[in-house]
């Protein structure tokens, strides 16, 4: 694609877009001038959509008019709530509605996989993680290694080579080709919070389940960004936060897959509660625990109706919109990007980000040399809102639903005045 570095190209870009129109569901931050700030951070946060306050009232008036009563008269049941949510999601990470259910927060839901999944043996026990992987994964993996009496020296590092900044497979394959028999379970970022790789799943699956590994992969930076089509690369689990990329705000909710291969095995191990008993018999309250088949089967208790409102009106722009458009026009957006990046011409600046679109979402990661945190505060001053990533990362994710060629543009002009 033949780029141009002028304003009236970008703008044109933006007039070609067949989705542009969702940039105006969304309210997008603005200076003390009233001008939109350069909203780069849906990788950290997601934007608010217009939408979302209808939606959260609509639950807030009917809590007003029902109480108790509208866990079953409300317009959308609170009850059965989370299933509204079902099938937009699953739709989002390729799986099957039966592998998919919302729940918890992030963390969480890693930590109940693993209850079910990492299943140590005196010779079997090594958790594989990237060298990089973002540092609640660490804690969680060393601290389910030290629950089961291992030691958190026990992970096994999957590391770029040396001088480089992205993760081979071919690395990995060695890894677990040599160590395997140690290794009980891979959990791998789907991409990579600082680089924003976004790695092979399939491939990843079949070289853990070579030597009997099970597979898991935190898609936090992943859902709602790239296709990962998670039923079909054969991961055994996956857990992945709402905030970012699908614009459900700070702290809400999480989403959580599990393998249809999965699906009936009651005999996993896994913690109870009242919401993954039989929803047939959970209100007769005497019955012994009955686990669900499928995703619901990790569920504990009734979830928050406010934050899953929330969910949903972001789901619903999602399933409008689908993630095949989304994700064209972020490989156009990110080029365009790479392009102007580029083109500021200095040696003191390269993307550490994959260059093949296939092989990222819509971060880019810029490496400034010699660069300090002055540089994102300057950034920040001219209402460019992006983040910092020690040492020399500025981290940048034109989201395709809400930014535009002309953001891409405009930022990078003022980025290249400050270098």
């Amino acid at each position: 694609m033949q780029y141009q570095n002028t304003l009236t190209y970008a703008q044109q870009q933006d007039k070609e877009d067949r989705i542009s129109y969702l940039r105006n569901r969304f309210h997008i931050p603005k200076d003390k001038n009233g001008d939109n700030w350069l909203y780069f951070t849906g990788n950290s946060l997601g934007l608010q959509p217009k939408s979302t306050k209808e939606y959260i009232n609509q639950e807030l008036e009917d809590w007003a008019n029902l109480g108790v009563e509208g866990h079953f008269e409300a317009k959308n049941p609170w009850l059965n709530y989370h299933e509204l949510l079902t099938d937009n999601m699953a739709k989002v990470v390729g799986a099957k509605p039966i592998e998919v259910v919302v729940m918890n927060t992030l963390t969480t839901n890693l930590h109940l996989l693993m209850v079910s999944f990492y299943k140590p043996t005196k010779a079997k026990y090594k958790i594989v993680i990237e060298s990089d992987a973002f540092p609640s994964d660490r804690y969680a993996v060393q601290s389910q290694l030290k629950f089961h009496g291992f030691s958190a020296d026990d992970v096994i590092e999957w590391k770029p080579r040396k001088g480089e900044e992205l993760l081979n497979l071919e690395d990995l394959e060695t890894i677990v080709s040599e160590q395997g028999d140690e290794i009980a379970l891979l959990l791998i970022g789907g991409v990579n919070y600082y680089t924003g790789q976004y790695l092979d799943l399939k491939k990843i699956a079949e070289i853990g389940h070579s030597k009997d590994c099970v597979v898991g992969i935190d898609l936090a930076h992943g859902a709602g960004n790239i296709s990962p089509e998670l039923h079909n690369s054969g991961v055994d689990f996956a857990a992945w936060c709402t905030y970012k990329y699908l614009n459900s705000g700070p702290g809400s909710l999480a989403g959580l897959f599990v393998h249809e291969k999965h699906a009936k095995n009651k005999d996993l191990p896994r913690f109870a509660g009242w919401w993954n008993h039989n929803k047939e018999t959970r209100f007769n309250m005497r019955q012994p625990f009955d686990v669900m088949e499928g995703a619901e089967g990790w569920q504990l208790s009734n979830p928050p109706i406010l934050s899953m409102a929330a969910i949903k009106a972001s789901l619903d722009m999602f399933a409008e919109v689908g993630m095949d458009s989304l994700r064209e026009k972020s490989e156009k957006l990110t080029g365009y990007f790479e392009f102007l990046i580029k083109q500021i011409g200095s040696d003191d600046i390269k993307i550490i980000t994959p260059s093949n679109p296939k092989e990222r979402g819509c971060q880019l990661s810029i490496q400034v040399k010699n660069a300090d945190k002055s540089l994102h505060k300057k950034l920040t001053e001219n209402n460019i809102i992006t983040d910092w990533r020690e040492p020399d990362v500025i981290r940048c994710a034109p989201t395709p639903m809400y930014n535009s060629f002309e953001d891409v543009y405009r930022m990078v002009s003022i980025l290249k005045g400050f270098l």
